[in-house]
This record gives C-alpha cells, sequence and structure tokens, in this order.
C-alpha cells in the first residue's frame, strides 16, 4: 500500500510530487533542498549552510514517516559545484557516523532555484 508522507518541518514540494511515499517497509524521499521550511529561504548561500539544512529536511520527513537517519540505506547527493565535495563530505559524516547508507555523489549543471545542493534517500524499516 503506497502512502503519502508529508511534514510541515522540511519545505514544501515545489512540483507535483510528494516529500515522501512509503510502500511497505520502504521510505522513498524526494529530491531535498537546503531551504528552511519556515522562511522558505535558503539556509544560506554557501555549501556548508545548505547541506546541514537539506540533512535537517530529510530528517524531518524521514522522522514523520517513523523512521530515522539510520534507516537510509541509499542516498542520491547532486551538487552544484564538485569543489564543495570535502566541505559537504565532512556535514554529512556528521550525521552518518555509524554503517553510512549507500550513496552516490555527482556534479549537476544546475538545481532547482539555484540551490548548491540536493539529496534524495531510500529508507528500509
Amino acid at each position: 500500500m503506497k502512502t503519502i508522507i508529508n511534514t510541515a518541518g522540511a519545505p514544501k514540494a515545489i512540483g507535483p510530487y510528494s516529500q515522501a511515499v512509503r510502500f511497505g517497509d520502504l521510505l522513498f524521499v524526494s529530491g531535498t533542498l537546503g531551504m528552511n521550511p519556515k522562511t522558505g529561504e535558503f539556509a544560506g548561500a554557501g555549501i556548508e549552510a545548505q547541506a546541514v539544512q537539506v540533512l535537517e529536511n530529510l530528517k524531518a520527513i524521514v522522522e514523520e514517516a517513523g523512521m530515522s537517519l539510520q534507516n537510509v540505506l541509499k542516498s542520491t547527493v547532486f551538487l552544484r559545484d564538485m569543489n564543495d565535495f570535502a566541505a559537504f563530505n565532512e556535514i554529512y559524516g556528521r550525521y552518518f557516523a555509524e554503517a553510512p547508507p549507500a550513496r552516490e555523489t555527482v556534479q549537476v549543471a544546475k538545481l532547482p532555484r539555484d540551490a548548491a545542493i540536493e539529496i534524495s534517500v531510500i529508507c528500509g524499516a
């Protein structure tokens, strides 16, 4: 059974998609930006502020589904600039210090609203 997951603890979808969809024991979280859910603005211009915010947003969505970041099986990271990889990786490591999920990180030409980073995750119960 497909269940739509939405929380005010993360930015609203900026298109015709859900923040996340739960199907059985799996949770598919849409690409999330580093925007403050209260203001709708980016947490800051740089990778550090946006990376922290996007991870906090993902945490809020995952927790709304009754899971935690420990349930993340795989993440996909889109960076505007691969030169931000080291700074991003240090922040990411704080959220996934033990048994980190599988991951790929790619540089893209452009992200929605000119974001510095976007991350999507797949979780398992």
